[in-house]
């Protein structure tokens, strides 16, 4: 595979605090990357070091193929940034920030007006293109800032928590625009407080912790690493989950909720065993589920630290 980016030793310190401390990444082209952890881990140093936002004290990283440090300018050129904050001129309509964009790129005539129509189009904001950004709701600000990045046609877009503070309904449509991104070529680097925004979107995520990367892969193989799957058991009656307890030694009960944990991975052949013994005992359960680790186990498990979305909820 072509890799998009690739880093090996990425340090950044400020102080004697260091905030990158030997970070290494390989990402493949038109692929989806997730980078995730807890508040201060490094998630945004590590994006405004790919980005030639700021310099690294030490290691060495390609971006588009080309050496971050011997040539920033062809870096620049190939790559989308948007921010944790929709960065759009609110005295502006929708259209004119558009256009400005493409000013500012040095876009002229009919490409220019091409180009602006197309994202407008495309970021289902045609109708409001001539009202000021200031009456867009949060949802419509934020894709018209992804839009704005879009002018250039960008080979890899960094997106830096990009659905923070918008409700349920326009995050979705945002992971829709990144997932019709990539289906075009487009790499995306994406960091994110919202685990369930990386395991939907993310072909390969890499948790960061206190400046280094504590782990790294597909969502279910984090997911997979994690111990604690089992199968859950619902009685009707206290006779009925006393008499599983001792058919299934080793399964932890709930009394109160009538409920028993047996450790198992729910694959097909532990849970038909797990059936048979209870059927072998004449025992009925009212309610039968698997649970397995997801990734707010994983973050949990490798940081010590809740998400910001967890620790709010």
């Amino acid at each position: 595979m072509n890799m998009a980016i690739t880093a090996s030793g990425l340090r950044k310190s400020y102080g004697d605090k260091a905030v990158l401390d030997g970070v290494d990444l390989s990402i493949g082209a038109g692929t989806i990357f997730s980078l995730l952890g807890p508040n201060g881990a490094g998630k945004t140093t590590t994006v405004n070091v790919l980005t030639t936002l700021l310099k690294a004290d030490g290691g060495t990283a390609h971006v588009a193929g080309h050496d971050l440090t011997t040539a920033p300018e062809a870096v620049r050129a190939a790559i989308g940034v948007t921010g944790q904050f929709a960065a759009v001129d609110e005295l502006l309509t929708g259209e004119e920030n558009l256009q400005m964009m493409a000013d500012l790129h040095r876009l002229k005539g009919g490409e220019r007006k091409r180009v602006v129509s197309e994202l407008l189009e495309r970021f289902d904001l045609a109708g409001s293109a001539k009202k000021r950004s200031s009456t867009y709701s949060g949802g419509m600000r934020r894709k018209l800032d992804l839009a704005m990045t879009l002018v250039t046609r960008p080979q890899i877009v960094f997106l830096d928590e990009p659905t923070t503070g918008l409700d349920p309904r326009s995050r979705r449509t945002m992971w829709e625009i990144v997932r019709e991104l990539t289906s075009d070529g487009v790499t995306i680097f994406l960091t994110t407080q919202y685990l369930e925004e990386a395991d939907q979107l993310a072909d390969r995520i890499a948790v960061l912790d206190q400046g280094r990367i504590v782990a790294e892969g597909t969502p279910d193989d984090l997911k997979r690493q994690m111990p604690g799957s089992h199968i859950r058991l619902r009685f009707t009656t206290i006779d009925e989950l006393d008499s599983a307890a001792r058919a299934l030694p080793g399964s932890t009960r709930d009394d109160e909720a009538l409920t028993l944990r047996v450790p198992g991975s729910g694959g097909t052949k532990s849970l038909r065993l797990l059936l048979d013994r209870l059927g072998e005992s004449a025992i009925e359960a009212e309610e039968v589920s698997v649970h397995t680790p997801d990734l707010d186990d994983v973050f949990l498990s490798l940081t010590g630290h809740a998400t910001t979305e967890a620790t709010a909820s």
